[in-house]
């Protein structure tokens, strides 16, 4: 894990964004296609905002978030509606973007085919990350049912979790698809979340989920 600090967040944004399309130029150089999952929350809005006008085969990319709860694209609560109106857009436009929710289904009966088109993305060539306070990420949160399995090494590429914390369920890309990225970017902005992240270093990922993703993560963090 490596932390890189910023004076103000615009410049995080900017130099993250720059980041982030490197790490998909280079991908598409040698794989021809390349994958991107994005946290949602407003933590990512403004890289998504620089992001999204960069150069580079768009029409190749896939792009999905990290998680998503189970409510239709046009609730203020979906992180669909957000990647929609900030990220694919301008140049980014031309991506594709999987989404997670389906109408009229339950999540229980969605989850086969989501997973099944998770891997056929491949691995992902980056995972733009955020966290909580109690250091959770994407959806895998302290204590929540079903964590242990997602964390395990052999979960599927996603899973249900229904914290209590939530009015719905919600779907999360697994420990194991996060970890595997080629590229790992995690967006924490203030003193509170540098010292989770500190305290996270020292917990099981049971207490602590995002320690699971952090092994070869580059950190931004501003003040």
């Amino acid at each position: 894990m490596e932390i890189k600090e910023y004076p103000d967040r615009e410049m995080l944004s900017i130099s993250v964004a720059n980041r982030i399309a490197g790490d998909l130029k280079n991908h598409l150089l040698r794989n021809g296609t390349a994958a991107i999952a994005v946290a949602g929350g407003t933590s990512p809005g403004p890289v998504f905002d620089d992001l999204c006008a960069a150069e580079l085969d768009w029409s190749n990319v896939c792009v999905m978030a990290s998680d998503e709860r189970w409510v239709p694209e046009d609730s203020d609560r979906s992180n669909a509606k957000l990647i929609r109106s900030r990220l694919l857009t301008d140049r980014a436009a031309a991506a594709t973007f999987l989404p997670f929710y389906q109408d009229g289904v339950e999540p229980e009966d969605a989850i086969g085919s989501l997973s099944e088109n998770v891997r056929a993305q491949g691995n992902l060539a980056v995972a733009l990350l955020g966290m909580g306070a109690d250091m959770h990420t994407a959806s895998l949160f302290p204590g929540v049912p079903g964590l242990k399995a997602a964390l395990s090494p052999d979960a599927p590429e996603v899973a249900i979790l229904r914290p209590d914390s939530q009015p719905e369920a919600r779907i999360s890309l697994t420990a194991r698809v996060l970890d595997a990225a080629m590229a790992k970017h995690l967006l924490i902005f203030g003193t509170e979340k540098r010292q989770a992240l500190e305290r996270a270093l020292t917990l099981p990922p049971e207490e602590a989920p995002i320690q699971s993703v952090l092994t070869g993560c580059q950190v931004h963090w501003s003040p």
